[in-house]
């Protein structure tokens, strides 16, 4: 295999980061207004074609089957360039795809289960190959070549992933705040036709910059993709990396997600309005956007170790004040059930995505140069998996306990058993690799 290392020159310094952020905030604050059409679709499943919650959930999980093999698009944007660009011409082709799906949804308006599905396989399909390239462009920026200015590299390796953690934050408040306004007063088509609009806009602004304007790292690897999956392996063979993925994962796996089962609570028993739902997750947001903001001034030099295990108990802390949220305690104290679902419903929603900011900036230092795509991509795919797994669990649970669209008393069971299934992967925390002691170590030698 031959490689070659270089920057490409020409740009000032200040233009490049400008135009960085320029398309990493448009891909990443669509990223986040995805919860916009989402929440028209849930409404639609519930409402228009009656299913039941386990049902929502499976389904919800389903077309999640496309972020699985994300891997596979990670290694291909690696690999194969498109005249000389492997980043933004895959952005162009996820914005086209998602574009297609729900505009195709907006006019057509299918009334079967299986079509729609389909719409939104394919929705995900384009989301996830966009996700993947935007991804890489962060860690490639995160890794700058010893020759690139102090100043850079310490803006390349926390500034720009809280960056995009806001602009995706931002578009999540912005995307909720149109669902209140939206659901009531417009029809999911509508919706779709915005949405679908908004990804074609992005399109035409994708294609429209070359990938030159970036300054990315450029790797030019003669071997292809055989050498590309090579090195994908050989970087998953590194202790570090692979314990810190496989603790990650299972963070997620082994917790039965009970969204649908709570959204049904919410709608159906307790008779929470649409607006009170939207304005719980424009809340979340904003949390989120908060998050990313604190990490980046006050958080960067904690040990990942240390604060993803924290909002790991923190997380399960949410889930036994569900429990008490569902037994009627928070009630009986004069707390309206509306204020705590936009309050700790909001914030438990996003909860458990906190910890992909540190682990984002973890990985990125941890990655090999030339396989930024594909090992960020592999990270991706298997949250997206541990999720998956997590909501089959979830239907699983919430049928063990007797809940069903009518019956929710086995519901704090569930929440209880939901907790302690949270606090089990902090027994092996120490597979989170520890950068600030691998440090220490090395000045130590």
């Amino acid at each position: 295999m031959v490689v070659e290392t270089r920057r490409r020159s020409g740009s000032d310094g200040s233009s490049t980061e400008l135009v960085r952020k320029v398309v990493l905030g448009i891909g990443y604050c669509i990223q986040g207004l995805r919860c916009f059409p989402w929440m028209a679709v849930n409404f639609f499943l519930k409402d228009g074609l009656n299913v039941e919650p386990s049902t929502l959930q499976i389904l919800q999980n389903a077309a999640n089957l496309p972020m699985v093999a994300k891997p596979l698009y990670g290694v291909v944007s690696d690999a194969f360039y498109v005249k000389d660009q492997h980043r933004l011409p895959y952005i162009a082709l996820g914005a086209f795809l998602q574009a297609v799906s729900w505009l195709a949804i907006a006019i057509l308006s299918p009334s079967s289960i299986t079509i729609l599905s389909i719409y939104l396989l394919l929705s995900n399909l384009g989301a996830s190959i966009a996700e993947v390239a935007n991804d890489a462009i962060v860690a490639e920026v995160g890794k700058q070549p010893a020759s690139s200015s102090k100043k850079n590299r310490s803006s390349s390796s926390g500034d720009l992933p809280s960056f995009v953690w806001m602009a995706s934050s931002f578009g999540g408040v912005l995307g909720n705040l149109l669902v209140g306004v939206a659901i009531g007063r417009m029809s999911p088509q509508m919706m779709f036709l915005f949405f679908g609009l908004l990804l074609a806009a992005q399109f035409i602004v994708t294609i429209s910059v070359h990938e030159s304007a970036l300054d990315l790292p450029k790797t030019v690897t003669k071997a292809g993709i055989g050498k590309q999956l090579s090195d994908l392996l050989s970087a998953l063979k590194r202790p570090e990396i692979a314990n810190s993925i496989i603790w990650l994962a299972a963070s997620y796996a082994v917790i039965p997600a009970l969204t649908g089962t709570m959204f049904f609570y919410q709608t159906e028993y307790l008779k929470i309005n649409t607006s009170v739902l939207g304005m719980s997750k424009v809340f979340g947001q904003v949390a989120m956007l908060l998050w990313g903001m604190v990490y980046n001034r006050h958080l960067k030099s904690v040990p990942p170790r240390k604060l993803i295990s924290a909002i790991q108990v923190m997380m399960a802390l949410f889930m036994v004040s569900d429990i008490l949220f569902v037994k009627g305690v928070y009630k009986t104290m004069g707390v309206p059930d509306s204020l705590y679902v936009v309050i700790f419903s909001g914030v438990m929603e996003v909860l458990f995505f906190f910890k992909i900011l540190p682990f984002s900036v973890l990985m990125a230092q941890l990655c090999p140069l030339g396989c930024e795509g594909s090992l960020i991509a592999f990270v991706m795919s298997a949250i997206a998996l541990a999720f998956i797994i997590s909501g089959f669990l979830g239907v699983a649970l919430a049928s063990s306990v007797g809940v069903t669209g009518d019956d929710f008393s086995g519901l704090p069971l569930g929440l209880a058993i939901q907790a302690v299934c949270t606090l089990l992967p902090l027994f092996q925390s120490s597979w989170i690799h520890d950068a600030t002691r691998s440090k220490t170590r090395s000045k130590g030698e």
